[in-house]
């Protein structure tokens, strides 16, 4: 870390603390020169690169903003959308790219959407996957119902099979 008065190139630090916003870590450093002290903000970088090649930073307000259309007149709060902006977020970093596609962020989305909101989800991966016909929809539906089955008849021993599920 070069010391922002006398341009030296080694400093050591003094303090390391979480910032307020507990994205960011605070260095009080102190320049092995000059020994005069300045304080650094170290954030880790986290990039989406979108269809054209354009590079930003990622963004939790864009995927909820993705989401929300989704979600429109559905009951789902902002708070839960924060949830799962937050969810996907950490799934992604957890990787350890310091670079995603926006392929890859859709990707990650779905799972939680699914949990969240059947119809949502729906809405979402029509889009996302591009469905093409009515059996690209028949299919997705199909998955939620046999997930939606497993879900209610794991740990149930000889219980009859019940074709007629409740509609999503």
């Amino acid at each position: 870390m070069h010391c922002p008065f006398c341009q030296h190139s080694d400093s050591r630090v003094v303090d390391t603390r979480l910032a307020d916003d507990g994205m960011s870590i605070r260095r009080r450093r102190e320049c092995t020169s000059c020994k005069r002290r300045f304080t650094t903000l170290e954030t880790s970088s986290f990039a989406v690169v979108k269809r054209s090649g354009v590079v930003e930073a990622f963004s939790r307000d864009k995927v909820i903003s993705g989401v929300r259309k989704a979600c429109q007149g559905r009951p789902v709060s902002d708070h839960s959308l924060a949830m799962l902006a937050q969810k996907v977020e950490e799934q992604l970093r957890s990787s350890g790219a310091a670079v995603v596609s926006t392929d890859e962020v859709g990707k990650a989305i779905q799972p939680f959407l699914r949990e969240l909101d059947e119809v949502a989800y729906l809405r979402f991966a029509s889009v996302y996957s591009a469905f093409q016909s009515l059996s690209d929809f028949e299919q997705a539906i199909a998955s939620l119902r046999a997930d939606r089955k497993n879900h209610s008849h794991a740990g149930v021993e000889d219980r009859e099979e019940d074709d007629t599920l409740p509609p999503l």
